[in-house]
């Protein structure tokens, strides 16, 4: 279930990624931002069940169908040039941070791996999606906008793993 929500994330994020709202204070938030804050915790929730490798499998399999319905779609080359790149990025060392903290608890896993993997995609994304089409500030604030939203969205779906729905799904899964 979390391989397949994490990949139709990234695939809605990458789809919407050109499409904003702004708060205030000059910050701006991609459509995209909300789909893929989600993405980070998703891959925590895999690597906690399923292991390092069944991640590492399920990111490239999420890169190959985001090129494929970005192609499809007509995504100009920079938004998949970028999006491929920061996706590579920020999810292998979310990885491998998630990797080296097992045996902590799960919050400290999820915060210390989402606090290198959303800045790293955020920025890389930005500058290789925006730059020379939008003002440094207002890819700063782009920066800063996501940075906050994909924190709180992890954040979020960390504490759904204390719930009984949760619990429920991750107990009757057949790969348990």
């Amino acid at each position: 279930m979390a391989a397949v929500l994490y990949i139709l994330s990234i695939i809605a994020a990458n789809l919407t990624v050109d499409q904003f709202i702004e708060f205030p204070f000059g910050v701006l938030v991609s459509v995209g931002t909300l789909f893929f804050g989600a993405t980070f915790t998703l891959r925590d929730y895999m690597h906690q069940h399923h292991g390092r490798q069944y991640v590492y499998l399920i990111i490239a399999l999420a890169l190959v169908c985001n090129v494929l319905v970005a192609a499809w779609t007509g995504t100009p080359m920079r938004f998949i040039v970028a999006g491929f790149l920061a996706i590579a990025v920020s999810e292998f060392a979310d990885t491998e941070v998630y990797q080296r903290l097992r045996r902590r608890n799960w919050y400290v896993r999820v915060l210390a791996s989402n606090s290198v993997s959303i800045p790293l995609d955020s920025t890389i994304f930005t500058v290789l999606a925006f730059a020379g089409i939008m003002t440094s500030v207002q890819m700063v604030g782009i920066i800063v906008g996501d940075i906050i939203i994909k924190g709180i969205i992890g954040l979020l779906l960390a504490f759904v793993r204390d719930t009984p729905i949760y619990q429920r799904l991750v107990l009757t899964s057949p790969a348990k």
